[in-house]
């Protein structure tokens, strides 16, 4: 019996605010007028007033984005001792967190995710050619992982050494 008197409770009350959104005008801001509805967009109209259309950085960033991607195949033809881990591991960073992040943003942005996916996975690449040059010089994984890691702390260091030097010519 008190299951009947809840859910009694809760249609009225789901009704009585139903009618004073109504009454106040609430939820009428975002609707649009009958002649526009009726008339129907063209494909290139709704890219152009779409949420991630043309007309916004939705677009653009990824389109600007796939330079990254593009760049990362082509370092695909360098040999390994070139490639820097630092960089590499950045890409791959980058890619698998905005990836993530780009499907749960409102509005989602696929185009986005998608150019991040696939710098996710040209950056594993990179460092998965980085650490079998490391390996193939070392002969066993775990002196591979430690050069690797040296590689990391001594550009980390450099750049501390770099930016130190420049906040004291700064000063």
């Amino acid at each position: 019996m008190s299951s009947r008197v809840g859910l009694r409770f809760f249609q009225n009350s789901r009704a009585a605010f139903r009618n004073a959104q109504h009454r106040f005008g609430a939820g009428r801001r975002f609707q649009t007028s009958d002649a526009a509805a009726a008339e129907p967009q063209s494909v290139f109209q709704r890219l152009w007033n779409s949420p991630v259309g043309v007309k916004t950085v939705h677009f653009w960033a990824p389109v600007m984005k796939w330079a990254l991607v593009i760049a990362g195949i082509s370092d695909l033809s360098r040999p390994a001792e070139k490639l820097s881990l630092t960089q590499n591991g950045a890409l791959t960073a980058t890619g698998a967190i905005w990836t993530r992040w780009c499907l749960i943003i409102t509005p989602k942005n696929y185009l986005l995710a998608a150019v991040n996916f696939f710098l996710g996975c040209v950056g594993i690449v990179q460092v998965g050619r980085i650490y079998n040059y490391h390996r193939s010089l070392e002969q066993s994984p775990a002196e591979a992982v430690k050069s690797m890691e040296h590689e990391v702390i001594d550009s980390a260091k450099e750049a501390v050494a770099k930016s130190e030097a420049a906040v004291e010519k700064s000063a």
